[in-house]
């Protein structure tokens, strides 16, 4: 049988000697430390036997100590249990078990009122919830005049939302309840009544789809959708391209405040936080009372 021409650098995982093996599987540089490698292997996993066997022991014998005693520390407690003692203070401080103090630093707990505690709170099964029967539904045509959106869109997101539907002599139903949640969490703030079309910002702004989506997600612009129509806010258009001012003037930007006043983010986080500087969130941004923050950073004055 012909040998592998092949030499592989090792170290032997035993002895440390650097040798030129032919097997990529090769671990040892020698069968005497083959041997010696596997003779350790089993003295090791003897020795976690009889390791594991010593602690049943122990376990056992300190339950066998503590299962006669009427009152329990609350160590002797957990061992009965086998819990941790913190969580047997967790149990105390919760009403779930009684327990006694007799001073500052000596608890005891009755064993029967383990038993009590045990004897109260059987495993039970969990139950599926009953499911309420769905009778309101909307069907396709519905939806669409509704919500205007068109008929491929419902479809694939009450699938990927799992909205749940049924159908009856050839047309396709669809959950009120469901429907309605989805959409008043996609609702636009009723605050605002002022939009614009991407037709508008394009004639107006002279810019193109792609910017203008790239716009308004970088300035975190309300929008809208009615079928294939997406409008954007107004307000925040002209606001975020300097035609309006804004009604944030009295509040800094994040990197407003921490330029003015030399302070990286997490030491001006900390003022915010630490001095209660009113702040405001709106969409990803943040903004922070620009009059709190002034007063709070002023330079010192004598007078």
């Amino acid at each position: 049988m012909a040998t592998s021409k092949m030499k592989i650098k090792k170290v032997c995982e035993w002895c440390g000697t650097t040798f030129y093996a032919q097997k990529l599987t090769t671990r040892f540089c020698s069968h005497r430390c083959n041997n010696l490698a596997y003779k350790e292997a089993v003295r090791q996993k003897r020795i976690q036997e009889v390791e594991a066997k010593v602690q049943t022991f122990i376990s056992e014998q300190s339950i066998s100590d503590v299962k006669d005693k009427e009152y329990l520390s609350f160590k002797e407690a957990a061992t009965l249990l086998g819990l941790s003692k913190q969580a047997i203070y967790k149990m105390v401080y919760a009403g779930k078990l009684q327990a006694f103090r007799i001073s500052s630093r000596l608890s005891f707990i009755r064993k029967g009122d383990i038993d009590r505690m045990l004897e109260a709170r059987p495993y039970e099964q969990r139950q599926p919830k009953d499911t309420i029967p769905i009778t309101d539904f909307y069907t396709t045509a519905e939806v669409k005049e509704k919500y205007h959106v068109n008929e491929s869109w419902i479809f694939a997101i009450t699938k990927k939302h799992g909205i749940p539907r049924t159908f009856n002599r050839g047309k396709t139903y669809w959950s009120k309840k469901h429907i309605d949640a989805y959409f008043a969490k996609k609702a636009p703030d009723p605050n605002i009544t002022e939009w614009y079309s991407t037709q508008e910002m394009q004639d107006k702004f002279g810019m193109t789809l792609s910017a203008i989506y790239t716009f308004a997600h970088k300035n975190a612009i309300p929008k809208k959708k009615e079928g294939i129509m997406v409008y954007y806010s107004k307000k925040h258009v002209d606001i975020a391209k300097g035609i309006a001012k804004s009604e944030e003037t009295m509040y800094y930007t994040v990197a407003e405040a921490m330029e003015k006043f030399n302070l990286t983010r997490d030491q001006l986080y900390h003022y915010v936080k630490w001095h209660h500087i009113s702040k405001v969130k709106k969409g990803k941004y943040t903004f922070i009372n620009r009059t709190e923050l002034d007063k709070l950073l002023a330079p010192p004055k004598i007078e």
